[in-house]
């Protein structure tokens, strides 16, 4: 036999050629996809920070309790959830805590609960809430609901477009017995969770 013909018999993988070895990338390729790579990361970022903006003007928003006035509902440094789209689809109602621009000079959003709406009638009697001639049942109300301004007197009906609103800390509150309604255009939002601290998380109604 000869050497061509044992050759044939023999696996002709033994003897197929070696593959190519590829020739490293150029280095412009490698900056080329270095590049890419931060494209895509910041357009990502940039994605990211759109729906971040987004859902913080017309969705929902982070804020931190500033004053004293919600305890012992909410106290000072709590971090809140506030809806923005609720009272798109309906209009507040009494209970509801809320996060609004009030009518004084200031820069700090308040945050208090809703006792009157738009035509309702509220009166401080004996250190009670009274609306429409009915007596609130407050559980979460701390101290007497007395008259803070000679300027709000009462009873004092709400206007249109406004609210009544105190905040569950009476005696330390600044609300609506000092500067009077809030005007429906200033509400932020309603608080619908309490996620901060951690250990005292809860969901109001909503």
């Amino acid at each position: 036999m000869s050497v061509e013909e044992r050759r044939q018999r023999i696996d002709p993988a033994v003897y197929a050629e070696p593959e190519p070895i590829p020739a490293p990338a150029a280095p412009e390729d490698r900056t080329r996809a270095f590049t890419r790579g931060i494209l895509e990361v910041l357009q990502a970022l940039a994605i990211a920070v759109l729906i971040s903006v987004g859902l913080n003007l017309f969705v929902i928003q982070v804020t931190e309790v500033r004053q004293r006035s919600m305890e012992n509902t909410l106290f000072s440094s709590d971090r809140v959830l506030v809806s923005k789209v609720d009272y798109r689809l309906h209009a507040p109602t009494p209970g509801d805590i809320i996060v609004f621009k009030p009518p004084i000079d200031t820069n700090i959003p308040y945050v208090k609960r809703v006792i009157g709406l738009p035509g309702d009638v509220v009166d401080l009697r004996d250190g009670k809430v009274v609306v429409n001639g009915k007596e609130l049942d407050e559980p979460y109300a701390i101290g007497l609901t007395t008259p803070r301004s000679g300027q709000i007197r009462f009873p004092f009906k709400v206007p249109a477009g406004n609210l009544f609103v105190l905040g569950d800390n009476r005696p330390v509150s600044g609300d609506s017995r000092e500067w009077g309604s809030v005007p429906e255009e200033n509400i932020i939002g309603k608080v619908v969770l309490k996620f901060w601290p951690l250990n005292e998380a809860r969901f109001f109604d909503w």
